[in-house]
Parts: C-alpha cells; sequence; structure tokens
C-alpha cells in the first residue's frame, strides 16, 4: 500500500436508476462532512432514459406510452449535458470525488474523464479520441462514451459517465443521444470484434482512474461489491 489517498471501488452489478441516485447524494453529503473517503461506484443501469439540465425534450422519441411498452423509464436529473440512454451491456461509473484545488476547473474535469475513457478502451485496441465543441469520447462520427457531471459545493462530483461494452442498440433508437443528429453511437464489441467481460473493462477503468487522479484504488469490503480482476495486483483489498 502507497501513500497516495484512497479511491474505494464498488462494483454494483446492475441497479435501477433511481437507487443509484439516492446512493450517490448520499455519498456526496459523507464525502463533504469528510466521512467517507473518494468513491468510484461502477455500474449497470436497466434500460433508462435520463434528461441533463440542458435537455430538450423533443430529443425523446417515443411516447410515455411507448417507453412503458418497451421497458425504458425515464428520468430527469441534476447532471448537465442532454437526453442519454443506459442499459444492460453499458458499464456506468459515477465518481463522487472531492477535487483539490489545484484541479478545480469544470472543463479540465471533463477532459480527465476523457482520458480515463480513452486509456481504458486503449487496452482493448481501440484509438478513441476528442471532438472539439463535444464531450465524451469517440472514434470518427460516432460516440463510445458518454459524459455529464455534476459539481456540488465543495467540488464534490457525482454523475459520471457511460461506456458502451456490448449495449442493445435498439436502445439508443428511443432518442437523439446527447442531442446530436448527425452523429451515431458504437460500443466496445463493435469495433473490437469482441465482447469482453464487464468486470474486466470496470476493472481497466478503475485502474486508470485511480492512476489519472493520483488515488490508491481499494476494493468494498462487502463481498457483493467486490470487483473481480483475475491476474491483476493494480486494486488491493481495503481490509
Amino acid at each position: 500500500m502507497g501513500s497516495l489517498p484512497p479511491l474505494l471501488v464498488r462494483w454494483l452489478g446492475s441497479v435501477p436508476y433511481s437507487a443509484a441516485l439516492t446512493l450517490q447524494e448520499s455519498l456526496v453529503a459523507a464525502r463533504r462532512r469528510g466521512e467517507v473517503p473518494d468513491h468510484l461506484l461502477l455500474l449497470e443501469h436497466p434500460p433508462v432514459i435520463t434528461l441533463g439540465r440542458g435537455s430538450d425534450p423533443a430529443h425523446v422519441l417515443c411516447s410515455p406510452e411507448e417507453l412503458s411498452r418497451r421497458g425504458v423509464e425515464l428520468h430527469e436529473t441534476g447532471r448537465g449535458g442532454d437526453v442519454t440512454y443506459h442499459g444492460p451491456g453499458q458499464l456506468v461509473g459515477y465518481p463522487i470525488l472531492a477535487i483539490p484545488e489545484s484541479r478545480r476547473d469544470a472543463h479540465r474535469y471533463l477532459r480527465d474523464l476523457e482520458e480515463v475513457l480513452s486509456r481504458t478502451v486503449a487496452v482493448h485496441g481501440i484509438q478513441a479520441g476528442r471532438v472539439e465543441g463535444l464531450t465524451g469520447i469517440w472514434v470518427g462520427d460516432e460516440k463510445l462514451a458518454a459524459i455529464g457531471v455534476r459539481l456540488s459545493t465543495g467540488w464534490i462530483t457525482s454523475h459520471g459517465f457511460a461506456l458502451n461494452v456490448d449495449p442493445d442498440a435498439e436502445g439508443f433508437a428511443t432518442i437523439v443521444p446527447c442531442g446530436i443528429r448527425d452523429r451515431g453511437v458504437t460500443s466496445i464489441r463493435r469495433l473490437s470484434g469482441r465482447t469482453p467481460r464487464m468486470r474486466e473493462v470496470a476493472a481497466t477503468a478503475a485502474r486508470e482512474f485511480a492512476r489519472h487522479f493520483g488515488l490508491e484504488p481499494m476494493l468494498a469490503d462487502d463481498p457483493r461489491e467486490r470487483l473481480a480482476i483475475p491476474d491483476d495486483p493494480g486494486l488491493s483489498s481495503s481490509t
């Protein structure tokens, strides 16, 4: 164990959006009070459309009745950005991070997350980059990962990123992704020809996040929340 500040990594499996939002709010308050260390929550959501603060309702292409028929929930959120879709096969990451004074710039934080995600997918042989004026990471004209964050009092972060590992493409047909009509959506499976295990991608994302922000990644104590990382000593137990 080094002398770096801790990052508690939790793999939560499939979590309804409302439950994840409640957990984030609780952790943000606890982090502000100094009761918990920085966290990185890694999970998948059942099908859900989320509306950011800057979203246009017209970017949801299905009626409430049609969404209900498809089993897709609809939630307004406190994050920035437009409309996004989350569903199985997509790795969602919610950092609850107290940004130090030296890094307190909202645009820098977005670029930091883009760098973490670019390094994560590089492990799978994918070269992703930024597009000027847009957030997320891209391969050509297709988005591989979306980003939408919230910065609360004390520069505590919540919400985060969604990386497409192998999601059902039909889910994205219910929206105009991030309000951008002339660009598409892609995935690790589509680009690499293979479908990595979700926990494998989660482990890589946790490692790259911790490395980029200068933190010591540690696993949650509860075995139900452990992140499976075969043959990877990069994450140590918190016990």
